[in-house]
């Protein structure tokens, strides 16, 4: 049989299990890399119905975002604008023109614009602007500079590793409310003053609005104490408590001690 089969053909099944370990590792590394939001999702850029300029609305002619996207402060999505909303100027101003016919079309008819959504986060993601806006978040932390964009493109990768960034130290991305939407603002064009004041704002506007980090969140962070009234005549002393489980505890143990109490009334 050694006549048969070169030597070489002994090492044949360890030289298949190393040629597949080093396959399998380097589709999981191109999986991994690949798909995902960051490789798929930034740079997306479809072709609107309507070809319609942030550059010009928001960059150069200064308008508000809220002025089309009315519902971001007290919604959880971002709406877009009816067509009445566009003619508002458009009545005026190049009311004539071809580019806006399917505007025209729309707010005559009453038919929506077909747009085409470009940012989009998974089923089980919920995510809720007003939420953010309302807590210092401005647009351009998730959609990028959109004031310079002549047509919107996926600018950020919406992932989880990229929520999970901002999250863990929200300190870092708020910003007064009422500078939400000038998506230029920074505190100085020096870039070491801006990170001194954005640290000194962040950390007190966290404090008093109550954003948790992710550290918080999951009880990593340094307990608190927080003093909680207890009905139960045995202890009266603070309880530790960093979320509403243990002050429910208390409110679980009073009832049971109250339930007792006119049960032995009755039945005495």
């Amino acid at each position: 049989m050694s006549a048969i089969f070169p030597k070489w053909t002994n090492r044949l099944p360890l030289m298949i299990i190393v040629g597949g370990g080093l396959f399998a590792t380097a589709a999981i590394a191109g999986v991994w890399y690949y798909f995902t939001p960051k490789y798929f999702l930034v740079g997306y850029q479809p072709i609107q119905p309507v070809a319609f300029s942030h550059a010009t609305h928001a960059g150069q002619l200064g308008m508000d975002c809220r002025y089309c996207h009315s519902a971001v402060e007290k919604s959880w999505f971002s709406n877009i604008p009816a067509s009445s909303t566009c003619m508002n100027c458009h009545n005026q101003v190049l009311k004539d023109d071809d580019r806006l016919a399917l505007v025209r079309e729309s707010a005559a008819t009453g038919k929506p614009i077909p747009w085409v959504q470009i940012h989009r986060v998974p089923d089980f993601v919920y995510f809720n602007h007003s939420v953010h806006v309302n807590r210092g978040v401005s647009c351009v932390e998730c959609h990028g500079p959109i004031d310079k964009m002549e047509e919107v493109y996926h600018a950020k990768p919406l992932s989880m590793s990229f929520c999970l960034d901002c999250h863990r130290n929200p300190a870092a991305k708020v910003r007064p409310a009422d500078k939400i939407t000038d998506l230029n603002w920074q505190w100085s064009p020096d870039a070491t003053v801006n990170a001194q004041q954005q640290k000194a704002f962040g950390e007190k506007y966290v404090t008093d609005h109550r954003v948790e980090s992710l550290a918080e969140l999951l009880g990593l962070s340094p307990m608190k104490t927080i003093p909680v009234k207890d009905t139960t005549p045995r202890d009266r002393s603070p309880i530790l408590a960093r979320s509403g489980s243990t002050r429910r505890d208390a409110g679980v143990q009073a009832m049971a001690a109250s339930g007792v109490s006119r049960w032995s009334e009755r039945t005495g």
